[in-house]
């Protein structure tokens, strides 16, 4: 076994690494780790997710970014990949690249098997340092199921789940509504497990 130490890079290194990448990796504590790949089901729920949010706000001074773009949670120096982000009003940046953004209203992540526990806990943790932040949603891809923590006023976070196709979700802090059935809109489940 090797006790070599693992390299520590600097946000700085990582940028300069990560703008040459052909692949995205997310940073944190010093630490590269490569994104994992999506498959078909991750895909079409992210897909339909960006759609239906722009569509709704096409005509408002709003932005819609997809997975490729990075958002950085300042205080903790995470940069990270969301599957979703947005934000009504003027985004901010980290730099003159503009590839980084820090002032997100909305964060989407589709769950993965490999990143389900991260993306509802430890990375949620994070997420709720950001002071633009109003809105995370945490959507399956594997069945119907929607987290959904709003901030509160006193800055208490609430959380409403949706488990129906006919379920519909208000994200107040962008002004959209969404329809389970279209979110999960040609997104065929795998077979329920056999107990």
């Amino acid at each position: 076994m090797s006790t070599a130490p693992t390299k520590k890079y600097t946000p700085q290194e990582y940028l300069e690494l990560e703008r040459k990448a052909e692949t995205k990796s997310y940073f944190y504590r010093g630490k590269i780790r490569a994104r994992p790949p999506s498959n078909e089901r991750h895909c079409l729920v992210a897909g339909n997710l960006s759609a239906l949010i722009w569509n709704q706000r096409r005509d408002r001074p709003c932005e819609v970014f997809n997975s490729d773009m990075r958002v950085k949670v300042d205080w903790s120096g995470l940069y990270t990949y969301p599957d979703l982000s947005a934000l009504c009003g003027d985004p901010e940046f980290d730099d003159e690249h503009l590839d980084t953004l820090l002032n997100p209203t909305l964060l989407v992540e589709v769950l993965s098997p490999s990143t389900e526990d991260y993306d509802r806990g430890g990375k949620f943790e994070l997420y709720r340092q950001i002071p633009s932040l109003k809105e995370y949603l945490v959507v399956a891809q594997d069945r119907v199921f929607v987290e959904h923590p709003a901030k509160c006023d006193d800055g208490s976070w609430r959380l409403v789940d949706y488990r129906s196709l006919e379920d519909e979700l208000t994200l107040g802090s962008i002004e959209c509504r969404l329809r389970l059935a279209d979110v999960y809109e040609r997104v065929e489940f795998p077979p329920a497990e056999q107990t």
